[in-house]
């Protein structure tokens, strides 16, 4: 897809060739919670050991999910967690026409189509890796029910989609089987998480991207859409999350507390511990910028657990 291809490229970022650039991309439905420093400080740590950029996003492209604020609260604490970024913040839902002409393109290149199944017409379906009902093809011919709203899904075949994860090893999946035609465009009109994420990476020039492990099972349906669409694919590490006692991921959906902006050097500290770093003891009382600076000059990957989640009763200091 050389148009959307070559508009990556004139979206207003200086991308640079040889140099890393890493990203991180929260979505503002609420305060920044330890969950979400975890993967804030592992994607800044890796970005800035490879002598690399940082690249802020905010993921509002789901509107009524925004939590009005939120989004300055977070830039606010990142700040004063010494997680300063490089260049302009990039807000989604200042970037429609750009998912839009990637859309267009897909629908013009037979690659997508619209489709007017309901959830609840899905429920009963096998579920794929991450939960969701797996699609079974119903509207690849056709739409069932004409007079309703309908989304754009994807189609995809069932060739292995294979990639080395820097932290969680080989990965493979077979999208067809697996996961099914996935959404692109919801039916209310919004553009679905998959499709930005790719259009974004792509914009700002990003090779390197270090999240969470929740969405190990997205990186596949991202990369098959970077191929359709001619788009670099940045090399990946899936950090493990943090859950609570009941396995259930820290989030603002499973009321993650949010940080205490008069102690973030302790949530520092313990998000480096549950990253494997070993931080010490001592530095637990120390501000932000004293554990950023020990944090910075002995980070290494390879001491992050290869695991895709983890319950840290505690987070607690020492």
């Amino acid at each position: 897809m050389q148009d959307v291809g070559r508009s990556a490229r004139k979206a207003g970022w200086l991308i640079s060739a040889c140099k890393v650039r890493g990203r991180f991309a929260p979505s503002p439905t609420g305060l920044l919670h330890l969950g979400s420093l975890i993967a804030a400080l592992g994607s800044f740590l890796e970005a800035r050991r490879c002598g690399g950029e940082w690249l802020l996003r905010i993921e509002d492209v789901d509107s009524p999910r925004t939590v009005p604020g939120a989004a300055d609260a977070i830039l606010r604490t990142l700040e004063q967690c010494g997680l300063h970024w490089d260049g302009p913040v990039c807000y989604q839902s200042q970037r429609t026409e750009r998912y839009q002409a990637a859309l267009e393109w897909l629908l013009r290149a037979g690659r997508a189509y619209p489709c007017t199944c309901t959830r609840r017409q899905l429920a009963s379906n096998p579920r794929a890796r991450d939960g969701s009902p797996i699609y079974p093809g119903t509207c690849r011919c056709g739409v069932r029910q004409p007079d309703r709203p309908c989304a754009i899904r994807l189609r995809v075949n069932d060739a292995p989609i294979l990639f080395q994860d820097a932290l969680q090893g080989s990965y493979q999946q077979r999208l067809e089987s697996e996961v099914g035609d996935f959404i692109i465009r919801r039916a209310d009109g919004l553009f679905a998480y998959q499709l930005a994420v790719v259009v974004d990476d792509a914009d700002q020039g990003i090779s390197q991207v270090v999240r969470g492990s929740d969405l190990l099972d997205s990186t596949p349906r991202q990369i098959y859409l970077q191929r359709l669409l001619k788009l670099p694919t940045p090399d990946y590490a899936h950090l493990p999350v943090a859950v609570n006692s009941g396995g259930d991921k820290l989030s603002k959906q499973t009321g993650a507390p949010p940080l205490d902006e008069r102690n973030l050097g302790s949530a520092l500290w313990a998000a480096l511990d549950f990253l494997g770093q070993q931080p010490p003891s001592d530095l637990v009382r120390e501000p932000p910028t004293i554990i950023l600076d020990w944090a910075l000059a002995h980070w290494r990957l390879d001491r992050v657990p290869a695991i895709r989640s983890c319950h840290r009763a505690f987070f607690a200091c020492p």
